[in-house]
């Protein structure tokens, strides 16, 4: 087995891109996972550039990995100075860094352009800073910055620029796809090139601008490199670098002879996924390949029909083994065979009359805006309705919403609520940061005092589409709202051309479920909290509509 070095610059890449800024506990928390899988190094920041990467190198030094080596990143030398005289090469050496990765150019186009010196300077910038940290006992990687590019301009000067690198002592020369514009042809003959010119072990990194980052960086492992960097779902700059998701799943499943990771490192991987989009603030890619709450969802009834008898007919590989899980939708689009897959853990697919009426309750309800592919929580209340066994947790009287504002305020909103609950009567009143949030504060103190266990449940996302925008102001909306516990994390769904009703209706099913499957009205055996799905990670949101 070959062991493929993983090195992830989420850190320090996968911050420049676009809306991507990790404060400094987010970082220490995305390193501890990341070690916690067996990710080989860890690429923290510039120390020079900011205070927050100043202090991740003193804080990180502290921390007790257990497998991960720290990296720190910075560039060759400026033009006329010593290296132990320039400022960046010093903050590099005391940053008490393993590895210290050093960038410099290999285009002349940057070399003549951009940093305006002759080219025996770049080799000389090259050789000095890297034989200054070497001198100073540091692991010493070069990212040969627009190889290919440079390569294909000048390919004599571009192999010199790797050659004085390894004269230094780089331990590792990295390849560099920096415009992301190679094909995979181009990939192969640069590795090639590099080997032939090159003894040290060669690593690859590849940007996105051309979709192929994944596919350039498996060319490069089938031509010998060792080292793969890249980004956890890809993040970066322009269109981000290769997503290390997708690459490590690639190269522990599908190829031969190659070892990445710890050795359950792998079957991790969704969880990772989901964390960084998390602590990253930003919202998950239902479609990202893998690790997506898309990747193995069926929704057309011959794919269902076809993956209830064999997974494989229409799945490339267990999802499990990257720690993601099959998923069944339903929508107009359903056939009876995904009804009866979507309702299997209620043991009622032997009734086919239920199933008919089950799945045109669907159909009527999509027709007129509903979606349940994404709210799956608001599917198992319908099944419970049209099988007979719903009884509602409380009866809503009515509500009233009212929103205030002056030219010299900001909106004051309240949410007036009655309802019956147990058969008594709770009227109360709530404010709230707009109307959803009253409301859903409103519904919450209505309820506490019978089901407790509300105050564990949180708000996690709210989404509004108009779905017949030719409509103008009386348009229909559909409200989709995420909420979660400490167990698992679920999506409900209102439509109406009133969008407190249809958040109204959405809310009403997200608390319903919660308390339907705390009861253990929801769960196949009947044990109550069931502990299913994926633990949610996030903390509350306030809808703000």
């Amino acid at each position: 087995m070959t062991r493929i070095q993983i090195y992830d610059t989420t850190l320090r890449d996968g911050s420049q891109g676009e809306g991507v800024n990790f404060s400094l506990q987010d970082k220490l928390l995305i390193t501890r996972k990341l070690d916690e899988l067996g990710f080989d190094v860890i690429e923290g920041g510039y120390p020079l550039s900011n205070p927050k990467d100043e202090e991740y190198f003193r804080r990180v030094a502290d921390m007790d990995l257990k497998h991960a080596r720290i990296a720190a990143f910075g560039m060759t030398r400026r033009r006329g100075l010593a290296a132990e005289d320039d400022i960046g090469m010093r903050a590099l050496r005391d940053s008490r860094a393993p590895v210290v990765t050093i960038v410099g150019k290999t285009w002349d186009l940057h070399v003549e352009e951009v940093l305006r010196v002759d080219q025996e300077e770049n080799l000389a910038m090259i050789r000095d800073s890297i034989a200054f940290l070497k001198a100073e006992g540091r692991t010493v990687y070069y990212d040969a910055e627009h190889f290919f590019d440079g390569l294909r301009h000048d390919p004599e000067y571009a192999l010199k620029t790797v050659q004085a690198a390894q004269e230094a002592g780089a331990d590792t020369i990295i390849l560099c796809d920096t415009n992301g514009g190679s094909l995979p042809e181009q990939i192969a003959a640069g590795v090639e090139a590099a080997r032939q010119a090159l003894s040290v072990p060669l690593g690859i990194h590849c940007h996105n601008d051309c979709d192929l980052a994944v596919a350039n960086t498996l060319v490069a492992v089938d031509h010998g490199v060792l080292q793969v960097q890249g980004t956890i779902n890809g993040l970066g700059e322009r269109c981000g670098n290769a997503d290390l998701i997708s690459v490590v799943a690639n190269l522990a499943l599908k190829k031969e002879g190659y070892e990445v990771l710890r050795e359950d490192g792998v079957r991790h991987l969704a969880k990772l996924s989901r964390y960084v989009y998390e602590i990253a603030n930003m919202n998950f890619r239902t479609n990202q390949p893998f690790v997506g709450s898309s990747a193995f969802a069926h929704k057309g009834g011959m794919h269902v029909h076809a993956v209830s008898r064999v997974a494989e007919s229409y799945e490339h590989i267990k999802p499990e083994l990257v720690g993601n899980e099959r998923r069944i939708l339903v929508s107009e689009l359903s056939g009876r065979s995904n009804i009866v897959a979507k309702t299997t853990k209620y043991r009622i697919e032997s009734d086919d009359a239920l199933m008919r009426r089950i799945l045109q309750r669907v159909q009527d309800l999509e027709n007129i805006g509903y979606q349940f592919e994404a709210a799956e929580a608001s599917f198992d209340l319908l099944v419970k309705k049209e099988a007979g066994t719903y009884k509602p947790k409380f009866q809503r009287i009515h509500y009233r919403v009212n929103v205030e504002t002056d030219e010299r305020s900001e909106p004051q909103t309240e949410a007036t609520i009655k309802l019956k609950v147990n058969g008594r009567i709770e009227h109360v009143v709530a404010e709230g940061d707009g109307p959803v949030n009253a409301l859903d504060n409103a519904l919450r103190k209505a309820l506490t005092g019978a089901y407790p266990n509300l105050a564990e449940m949180h708000l996690v996302d709210y989404k509004v589409r108009v779905i017949n925008s030719t409509e103008g102001t009386a348009a229909r909306v559909r409200v989709v709202i995420e909420s979660a516990d400490h167990e698992e994390m679920w999506a409900t769904v209102g439509v109406s051309e009133n969008i407190i009703e249809a958040s109204w209706l959405a809310l009403v099913d997200s608390v319903e479920y919660k308390l339907f499957k705390d009861d253990g009205e929801l769960s196949p055996n009947g044990n109550g909290r069931n502990g299913a799905a994926a633990a949610a990670g996030t903390s509350g949101a306030s809808a703000n509509a």
